[in-house]
């Protein structure tokens, strides 16, 4: 029986990560339809970042509550992993918790055991009862940023689908601790140290039949190795991607200061082009300006869309989307996102060569939700994960401006001045000073 239970444990393992990595390879190839981007930082910057803003949820505390409840579920999540290996290694071995019997029991690293194990069941009680509170907040309180147009459908199921994960999860974490514990009590396994919690529902079970609680105990391990497998290849499907790929994303932050915009090197090659520098060679591929579609962002940028949390501060800190126009930050991630998804979904039915004639810049975001940015980097500083949505607008709306000659009269008129008197006004530059002499007289 014992030898049955390691191949089906073996194989469901092996099936999961098989499917889990296959996808995550998708979503790699994905990101790297994007262009070539440096980013120049330096390693200490690098680190940096990761541990304050990742790891060490720095952003989240601007928001004091949401954060106190992100950080339960957050710190549970990495204590938990303890018990999932002593999990991985009992399934592959047909042991019963080797992390004590075969290495705490007998010495002073048993009490550590029991104490790690009551974080466990603690921080699940906790995690619970945040869970609710989340639940609440999305469903009967909506708050603001939770009810916007972009969330509705299936950014809103799966923002509760994950959220009821937990609940199974922690569901099956005391089936099998409460079971072990009664099988403890009534002499069917050995003694593993005292459990606060699991005790509690272990003493509550003890009367049942005995292969009740062995059912119990044996549904809550399996229960848990399979929310486990389903959660992890659920994942790429998710919003919460964002808990594997904050990591990568915040090691990746750009260096340049909030508002800095960074020069077009083919604008550049072009006016040094006018001064007698570098010229277009011949066969070399034609410039173009900013981005229509997401083949014409960067892998950073793509990175960004994967990596968005969709908990909306960024649109709730918008002066545009304040004020009641259509720009949503989040949803310009969100549909960046989308549109990569699209393409490799259409490549994958129908080739390499697949194009549906469609462009991100137009059937996923308009003219009028990039024109309301006002560049003031709200977005970029409010989101929990340096993701920047203003670099995706930037690019957009040169492409709009700079290869479709697309924009508002009022702009054009701003430009026309910029390229004649140096500055947005229709004042010739030698006239900049007749206010001064207005003063003396």
């Amino acid at each position: 029986m014992k030898i049955v239970q390691i191949i089906i444990f073996a194989a469901l393992t092996g099936g999961s990560f098989f499917f889990f990595l296959k996808k995550v390879r998708e979503i790699y190839n994905n990101i790297m339809m994007g262009r070539k981007e440096e980013i120049s930082s330096d390693s200490s910057f690098r680190w940096k970042q990761m541990l304050l803003v990742a790891f060490g949820q720095q952003k989240m505390f601007k928001r004091p509550v949401a954060a106190l409840l992100h950080l339960v579920i957050y710190i549970s999540f990495c204590i938990t992993q303890i018990e999932l290996l002593e999990i991985f290694i009992d399934g592959f071995t047909g042991s019963h918790r080797i992390l004590y019997f075969g290495l705490f029991e007998g010495n002073f690293l048993g009490s550590l055991y029991t104490l790690v194990i009551n974080m466990i069941e603690i921080l699940s009680l906790l995690t619970f009862f945040v869970t609710l509170a989340f639940l609440y907040r999305r469903n009967l309180l909506k708050l603001p940023r939770f009810t916007k147009a972009e969330l509705k459908g299936w950014p809103m199921r799966d923002a509760n689908q994950i959220l009821i994960f937990e609940i199974l999860l922690i569901f099956f974490i005391f089936c099998m601790n409460g079971g072990d514990k009664a099988l403890q009590i009534v002499g069917e396994h050995e003694q593993t140290g005292h459990f606060i919690l699991s005790s509690i529902v272990g003493k509550a079970l003890s009367g049942l039949p005995l292969g009740a609680i062995h059912f119990i105990e044996r549904l809550g391990w399996w229960g848990h190795i399979c929310m486990v497998f389903v959660f992890m290849n659920y994942l790429p499907y998710s919003k919460h991607l964002h808990i594997a790929l904050a990591f990568p994303n915040t090691y990746f932050s750009r260096p340049e200061p909030k508002g800095e915009m960074k020069n077009m090197p083919n604008i550049q090659k072009e006016v040094a082009s006018m001064f007698g520098g570098a010229q277009t060679e011949e066969g070399e591929e034609p410039m173009y300006f900013g981005a229509k579609d997401v083949t014409d962002l960067s892998w950073k940028n793509l990175l960004d869309a994967y990596t968005c949390t969709e908990c909306g501060r960024c649109t709730a800190a918008c002066p545009a989307n304040l004020t009641g126009k259509k720009l949503s930050p989040r949803k310009i991630m969100m549909d960046t996102r989308d549109r990569m998804e699209d393409i490799a979904k259409g490549k994958k039915e129908h080739g390499p060569e697949f194009t549906d004639n469609k462009t991100l810049l137009g059937d996923y975001i308009t003219k009028e939700e990039l024109r309301a940015c006002t560049t003031c980097n709200a977005c970029v500083e409010e989101c929990p994960v340096n993701i920047s949505p203003l670099s995706i607008i930037l690019e957009l709306r040169r492409n709009l401006i700079m290869e479709q000659s697309d924009s508002p009269s009022e702009w054009n008129t701003i430009f026309s001045n910029l390229e004649n008197n140096q500055a947005p006004w229709q004042f010739s530059p030698q006239d900049r000073l007749n206010w001064v002499a207005e003063l003396n007289d």
